[in-house]
């Protein structure tokens, strides 16, 4: 197959140095050389509207206010919000003044303050042409006077759309903008509009404190009472539960502490008294008679504290002395010191007596101290367990002592934000204030020439190229070469120039002048003599030849007539790269069959198909031409109009081959034409019969060249059916109209065509076009210099 459009390895090499920025120059290039009329419309005409604009539209003037929101003048004076006022600022509650200051509610203040509903410029219908027009309009369809609500809603919609809010930056400064045909009014305004949010603010934190004192007056009564029946619970609990507390003490506890103390001393009593029975006890026990209880009492004499012990222990240390004394003077049995061994004797019992009387008193003292230690031990046990009982009741008085002291903190709390919301009520100040006033600007600005003419200029540049965007890529057409080979794996063989003609004259060029040489030429051109009669199929003779010259085809002004006349055009120089392509593509067989056919119907196919037979024939080459369209052999109507039989009348035997061809006498091309009465339906099936087989194998023999001019692939099925009569088809595409959708699904649904397919050729093109849209190839399709070889348009 022959690959025309493919590049060789150097010419890859050299368009991949390409680079972005020139393919993009280059795309830029063919986009405006494409559009270049829709380019210069599009501008012209929004250029003239930024014209008229200027012209019919009233000046505006716009005045510029300035308005902060400061809360440190607030927070000086008020120390604590009320709840629901005072917060600190930040990005969103700056932005959420910009709506209100563009709210209906300060924009209908202003209106009713300014009373802007009697201005013909807030309820009128505009200046200008299109206001003058509106207006009229309207009073033609208007039915009476507008009510005062419409005025307002007029005058509201024309107020918020030439009233602009903004914030400066990330600052707390915002920007009040009005646009007014009057600069006085536009200031007026602009400053009415900062006046009304403030007051606005001023009104909404009045009310806002005076529904929240009012909200904490209903909620601190209600609070006080909760707090006081909670307290008067706690006190009935305490009465119910006998808990009594004195000095931040529960009176249980007091006793519990006194009585264990009651206790311990009680319990040391008992010890010191068991302690001294024990020891007189003691005493009693060694009292032999012998001067050992005298030695033990007075081991324990300071302890006991009697005077009588002391006293007759002192009197029996004087005795024993003394008997000691006497004993050694007078003798141990001297009746002296008998007498006062006696009285001694009587010292120690009584002593003993004395000692026995102490250890009664201590046993009693012991008894007392007992039952002392068992009464407040049972005491200690009462107050224990009344201790334990009074605990489980605290938990749940703890409770109601919390709770109590809730509700008190609460109504104590909310009593402080009641009187500091009745106190805010009386400072009539806001955080926000006008640090400059708008005052009537001097100049207009709007419609401003030096942004509507370059807008107006720039939208029209930017509205034309996406015009021309849009239209390229909504061109599904085939218009280049590459497209072609792009979009059905195809080689775009040539491309045909679109040609146009005058008219048809019958009697023009070289093939008038053989025509009337010949014979004698009928109303329709054409010259009709009884040809020789010989056997359908086989090849004509010569004598057969000279006899099928007596009925020429006729060629009046068109395609198949041009490539005669200007054998050197770009037309001729394309079919010959058919012939070419056709031939290599065909060098292995001895004869070839080529089939064209196209897509859809009036690609060209026909006048294709002809105009590259008569190139072959003129080269020299015995070609015939047939016209294998049988719904709509259109080349038959034009070549040969007056033909009696054809290609179905020869298959059939009807007719003999050589009464059926017509030749053209400047080329020697034959031509099998198609004379039907009525549209065959199963047309199709005429190309599957053997005869049809037989028939062009015969004429293989007899021709080195033969095409057929085929129906259309969408339409109709015949061109598959063809497959065992053609060697190789022609594709002919209509340059810019033939949809590429409607190309591949014909080859899709016909693979055996396609298979044997040797390329496309675009048809009709506009060559000055094509150019523009393959700029990377423009001057393959047009040089100057292609004149020095005979090359002409």
């Amino acid at each position: 197959m022959l690959n025309i459009t493919k590049p060789t390895t150097a010419i890859s090499s050299v368009t991949q140095e390409y680079t972005s920025a020139e393919e993009t120059l280059q795309s830029l290039k063919g986009l405006i050389g494409r559009h270049v009329t829709l380019l210069v419309t599009v501008v012209l005409v929004c250029v003239l509207l930024g014209g008229v604009i200027m012209l019919t539209t009233p000046a505006r003037f716009t005045a510029t206010g300035l308005l902060i929101i400061d809360t440190k003048k607030v927070q000086t004076i008020q120390q604590q919000a009320p709840l629901g006022t005072e917060s600190p600022l930040d990005t969103g509650t700056v932005d959420s003044q910009v709506e209100i200051l563009q709210s209906e509610t300060i924009a209908l203040t202003v209106i009713k303050q300014l009373r802007l509903t009697e201005l013909d410029e807030f309820v009128g219908p505009g200046g200008g042409i299109p206001g003058a027009l509106l207006g009229a309009i309207r009073s033609l369809l208007s039915d009476g006077p507008r009510s005062d609500f419409e005025l307002t809603r007029k005058a509201l919609e024309k107020f918020q759309k030439r009233l602009s809010v903004k914030r400066l930056g990330l600052s707390y400064v915002i920007q009040i903008d009005y646009q007014s045909e009057n600069p006085d009014r536009a200031a007026k305004i602009a400053n009415a509009v900062a006046e009304a949010y403030i007051n606005d603010q001023l009104e909404s934190k009045y009310q806002a404190s005076r529904r929240a004192a009012i909200w904490l007056q209903d909620r601190l009564k209600e609070l006080r009472t909760q707090a006081s029946a909670a307290e008067r619970a706690v006190v009935q609990y305490k009465a119910d539960n006998n808990i009594v507390d004195t000095g931040g003490r529960l009176l249980n506890e007091q006793q519990l502490a006194e009585i264990n103390s009651a206790l311990t001393i009680a319990r040391a009593q008992k010890a010191e008294a068991q302690a001294r029975l024990d020891r007189i006890s003691g005493i009693l026990q060694k009292d032999n008679g012998d001067g050992a209880l005298i030695t033990e009492v007075g081991a324990v004499a300071d302890s006991l504290h009697n005077d009588v012990i002391t006293r007759l222990r002192q009197q029996y240390l004087d005795l024993s002395n003394r008997e000691a004394d006497w004993s050694n003077r007078y003798g141990p049995q001297h009746l002296a010191v008998k007498n006062l061994r006696d009285q001694m004797r009587e010292i120690r019992r009584s002593i003993g007596d004395e000692l026995r009387r102490i250890a009664e008193t201590y046993k009693s003292d012991l008894e007392i101290a007992s039952s002392k230690e068992d009464s407040t031990q049972k005491n200690l046990d009462q107050t224990v367990k009344a201790s334990n009982d009074t605990s489980q009741a605290q938990i749940a008085l703890r409770e109601l002592e919390s709770n109590a002291q809730s509700y008190r903190a609460l109504a104590d709390n909310f009593l402080q934000l009641y009187m500091v919301s009745v106190q805010q009520q009386s400072f009539p100040i806001t955080e926000s204030r006008l640090i400059t006033q708008a005052t009537p600007p001097l100049k207009p600005s709007f419609p401003n020439m030096l942004i509507v003419m370059p807008g107006a200029l720039v939208g029209g540049i930017a509205l034309a190229f996406g015009l021309a965007v849009f239209r390229d890529m909504s061109d599904r057409a085939f218009r280049t070469a590459s497209r072609v080979q792009r979009e059905l794996g195809l080689d775009c063989i040539a491309v045909l120039p679109k040609l146009s003609f005058d008219g048809a004259k019958s009697s023009r060029g070289v093939r008038g002048m053989v025509a009337r040489a010949l014979g004698k030429q009928t109303a329709d051109g054409a010259v009709r003599s009884p040809p020789p009669q010989r056997p359908a199929g086989r090849p004509p003779r010569e004598d057969e030849r000279l006899a099928a010259i007596d009925r020429p085809l006729v060629f009046r002004p068109s395609p198949m007539r041009y490539v005669m006349e200007a054998p050197f055009s770009r037309f001729a120089e394309g079919l010959r790269a058919i012939k070419l392509a056709a031939d290599l593509h065909g060098s292995s067989r001895t004869n070839n069959v080529l089939g064209i056919t196209s897509a859809l119907p009036n690609e060209g196919k026909s006048s294709t198909a002809a105009s590259l037979a008569r190139v072959i024939a003129h080269g020299g080459t015995r070609t015939l031409l047939i016209d294998g369209d049988l719904r709509n052999p259109s080349l038959t109507k034009q070549l040969t109009p007056g033909a009696k039989a054809g290609l179905v009348d020869v298959i059939s035997g009807d007719v003999a081959l050589q009464d059926a061809l017509w030749t053209d006498p400047e080329t020697g091309l034959d031509f099998l034409p198609v004379v039907i009465d009525q549209w065959l339906p199963h047309s199709h099936e005429i190309m599957l019969w053997q005869s049809t087989e037989k028939l062009f194998a015969g004429l293989r023999a007899s021709y080195d060249r033969i095409i057929v001019d085929l129906p259309p692939m969408a339409p109709i099925v015949d061109v598959r059916a063809t497959n065992r009569l053609v060697d190789s088809y022609l594709l002919i595409v209509e340059w810019g109209k033939t949809k590429i959708d409607v190309v591949q699904m014909a080859l899709n649904d016909a693979p055996n065509v396609t298979e044997r397919t040797i390329g496309c050729v675009l048809n009709k093109a506009n060559m000055k076009a094509v150019s523009r849209y393959d700029l990377r190839h423009s001057e393959y399709y047009g040089n100057s210099y292609y004149s020095r070889y005979g090359y002409v348009d």
